[in-house]
């Protein structure tokens, strides 16, 4: 048995990883089982700079706010703002402040000085505008898909005008309330404003969609993209906020399905664009459903992973990490009878695996699941070896910056 698993490890390289794969993905996931871990981030680091120099992938894209992370784009393409600029307003969810975010963003700038446009590589967020404690006001996207139309088609088809935007959306404040994410009273997700913004949303997007060929002819593909992304974030976060303010017991299964939908479109419009490296929690990632347990009851839904896969077949691959040892969290040696144990008692520190042939050399006996004693790491789950394309395993991975959220 030990020689059957050895045999399915290898050194961790872009190469080693694409053997694994029946077809050249257009996004190649690497899921991380924990955040806050700066080794991890190195890997994808490394990862990406392969893939770029090798196999010509041009973006990566993170589980960060999609509409800040064009802040990051356009340091990363042009040169602008500064790199301590760049880190502090371009990222959310606190990952503006680790070093391999850091040499990430330094690496894709130098990378790029002197390219022309269709060699440089690109940066994305892929999360919505969401926080743990609530969402972002819908008004930065709304207004900046009608500011984008109103500068390019007839005033006389928009559904609004800024003015009446502005009237509905009120004080942003109503909408970032962090008590709303305990208490639904407190939303203003189902008001009739809300209800009239969202109808305004559709229309927008749909404005949008039926002007593509003049908007084409007569701006830049790339603002058109950023128009539609602001789009989707318009109608996401109004959808997010409207079970914001819901009182059902479906109410928390409806909040992380959207975000999980929110992050689909979002990586489906970059495999439009080309071949991308996206880097994420396994949960959002993987193919099989996503499980947690909120307010003391079990919370199911489809990942992006899952969305994306169910499209692009092929052409998705999702590529899962685990970890033998996170010392500074409480995390030790892995039992010898879970998976993590079996592939701790390889020699190498750190290996990619085929998840399938390890399945299969495993046969019809499951190892135990591991039980992690710090809620920050979520093992993998034996049952799903096989819906994973490979596994990048990582056996110790030293202290680093404190964590921050799934």
């Amino acid at each position: 048995m030990a020689t059957d698993i050895k045999d399915t490890a290898c050194a961790v390289d872009a190469a080693a990883v694409l053997r694994l794969l029946p077809a050249r993905p257009r996004l190649l996931a690497l899921g991380e089982p924990t955040h806050g871990e700066d080794t991890l981030l190195e890997v994808r680091n490394e990862l990406f700079r392969e893939l770029v120099e090798q196999e010509g992938y041009r973006t990566v894209a993170i589980e960060s706010d999609c509409v800040t992370g064009l802040v990051v784009d356009d340091h990363v393409t042009s040169g602008t703002g500064t790199l301590d600029e760049v880190m502090e307003r371009g990222f959310s969810h606190g990952w503006g402040a680790f070093a391999a975010n850091r040499d990430l963003v330094r690496w894709m700038r130098a990378h790029n000085d002197g390219r022309p446009a269709s060699e440089r590589v690109r940066f994305a967020g892929f999360d919505g505008p969401l926080e743990i404690t609530g969402a972002a006001s819908p008004r930065h996207a709304l207004t900046a898909l009608h500011g984008y139309l109103s500068t390019r088609i007839d005033a006389s088809l928009l559904p609004c005008t800024e003015d009446t935007l502005d009237r509905l959306l009120g004080a942003d404040d109503r909408w970032t309330d962090p008590a709303a994410m305990r208490d639904p009273a407190r939303s203003v997700g189902q008001s009739a404003e809300a209800g009239r913004l969202r109808l305004l949303a559709d229309d927008l997007v749909a404005l949008l969609d039926a002007q593509t060929p003049h908007l084409l002819a007569t701006a830049s593909r790339d603002d058109w993209d950023r128009a539609r992304l602001h789009g989707r974030t318009a109608t996401g976060l109004l959808r997010y906020h409207h079970w914001m303010a819901d009182t059902s017991p479906a109410r928390m299964t409806g909040l992380v399905s959207v975000r999980d939908q929110m992050m689909a479109h979002n990586l489906l419009a970059l495999a439009a664009r080309g071949p991308a490296l996206v880097h994420a929690h396994n949960s959002h990632l993987q193919r099989e459903k996503s499980t947690m347990r909120m307010g003391g009851r079990p919370v199911e839904w489809w990942s992006a992973g899952a969305l994306v896969s169910a499209q692009l077949g092929d052409e998705y691959a999702f590529v899962a990490t685990a970890l033998g040892t996170i010392r500074h969290q409480g995390v030790d040696t892995p039992p010898p009878d879970t998976v993590e144990g079996l592939l701790y008692a390889l020699a190498e520190d750190r290996c990619v695996i085929d998840a399938p042939r390890l399945a299969a050399a495993l046969g019809g006996t499951l190892p135990a699941p591991r039980v992690s004693p710090w809620f920050g790491y979520s093992p993998l789950d034996p049952a799903h070896l096989a819906d994973s394309d490979g596994i990048v395993f990582v056996k110790d991975v030293p202290p680093g910056p404190a964590a921050g959220r799934s």
